[in-house]
């Protein structure tokens, strides 16, 4: 009986985190997609994630409410000084590395976005050795190299390459690497109480907005001001489409931030770093498959070599938290800001282990 009892509860894990896996894998290959769709018929990239942070900050607020009315315990709020002097370069760098992201959408594939966007591990490692939160191995820097040398060989040749959005989505893996080192920096400092996902990315997302305004009035705003298809519309239907496009954004947005935490506080930072690779392959070919990206022999070989090398970073990283007993949140690497999972009182230290361990993992992708 008690076997039979045991056989049950590995299948029901088992199945729970293949449909977990299976719920993150849709979020995050579809507001890939979605980015891409859009941005061929909407060409205000910086407009759309604008809009996409206001829906995220919404449902974050909302979330933040909910949670305070069932736990009964307040939700922490910084003071304007912690606010502006410890958030705001977070906030600023990440507005830099979403917007540039989507603006690269203009120019580049799907392939060569997914490519180009997994060798943000790269700027990561190097921040970290920059700011000394990680040391430097032979291990890391035979990672640095398969990663450099998996992104030359994707490139090289490339019959869809394009300067301009490469040099995009190349800067927005660069400020990526500020990002998540600001971010872990930004964890560490324990009384500020934003450990927590939700209440991080409430705070984050007004200041990201703010920073990223600059950019779209210099860029966009002008064109947006004079487009039929937002402020000078002449079609309601037309505008209420377009409008709805965009809030569906901010929902692909906010549910992969709940994917993501959810897959982590239910097995582990390890899968969700394991997901991601493989998510990584499954973008790939579908991108071949719907969109018609031509990706030639010598560019999978320079994709193959590029995820052996984030595979090797995540395998460090395993080995390295088994070697210290567990995993320590504060030697990884940082991740975005997205949603809370509630969990039990009874599971609240667990639950804080495995919220710090959603930055760390996030961080490798």
């Amino acid at each position: 009986m008690g076997r039979w009892a045991l056989d049950v509860a590995f299948v029901w894990k088992a199945v729970l985190t293949l449909g977990l896996v299976l719920l993150y894998y849709c979020f995050s290959i579809g507001i890939t997609f979605y980015n891409k769709w859009l941005t061929k018929s909407f060409h205000f990239p910086l407009f759309m994630t604008m809009l996409h942070l206001a829906v995220i900050f919404l449902f974050s607020a909302l979330s933040r409410a909910l949670v305070q009315c069932s736990s009964h315990r307040a939700r922490v709020v910084l003071s304007w000084a912690d606010y502006l002097r410890r958030v705001a370069p977070t906030a600023l760098a990440t507005a830099l590395d979403v917007g540039l992201s989507n603006w690269s959408f203009l120019y580049v594939t799907v392939s060569l976005y997914t490519m180009t966007k997994s060798s943000a591990v790269l700027f990561i490692l190097i921040f970290s050795l920059i700011f000394k939160l990680e040391e430097l191995r032979a291990a890391l820097v035979l990672v640095v190299l398969l990663i450099a040398g998996g992104l030359f060989m994707f490139t090289y040749k490339s019959t869809q390459f394009n300067v301009e959005g490469f040099a995009l989505v190349l800067g927005a893996s660069f400020i990526g690497g500020i990002r998540w080192t600001l971010t872990q920096m930004l964890l560490q400092k324990a009384e500020l109480g934003l450990q927590n996902p939700i209440d991080t990315m409430f705070h984050l997302q007004p200041l990201m907005f703010l920073g990223l305004f600059p950019l779209f009035a210099v860029f966009e705003g002008l064109h947006l001001s004079t487009s039929e298809k937002i402020f000078r519309f002449q079609d309601t239907g037309l505008l209420l489409r377009v409008l709805g496009s965009l809030f569906l954004g901010g929902i692909l947005a906010f549910g992969l931030g709940f994917s993501e935490f959810l897959l982590v506080s239910r097995t582990s930072s390890l899968t969700l770093s394991i997901a991601g690779i493989f998510k990584e392959v499954c973008t790939l070919l579908l991108a071949a498959h719907l969109l018609g990206d031509q990706i030639s022999l010598l560019n999978w070989l320079g994709f193959a070599l590029c995820l052996s090398g984030i595979s090797l970073h995540v395998a460090l990283k395993a080995l390295h938290s088994r070697g210290d007993g567990g995993p320590k949140a504060l030697k990884g690497l940082g991740s975005s800001p997205d949603l809370e999972l509630l969990l039990r009182s009874s599971q609240r230290e667990e639950g804080d282990n495995e919220e710090e361990e959603y930055f760390v993992a996030q961080g490798q992708q």
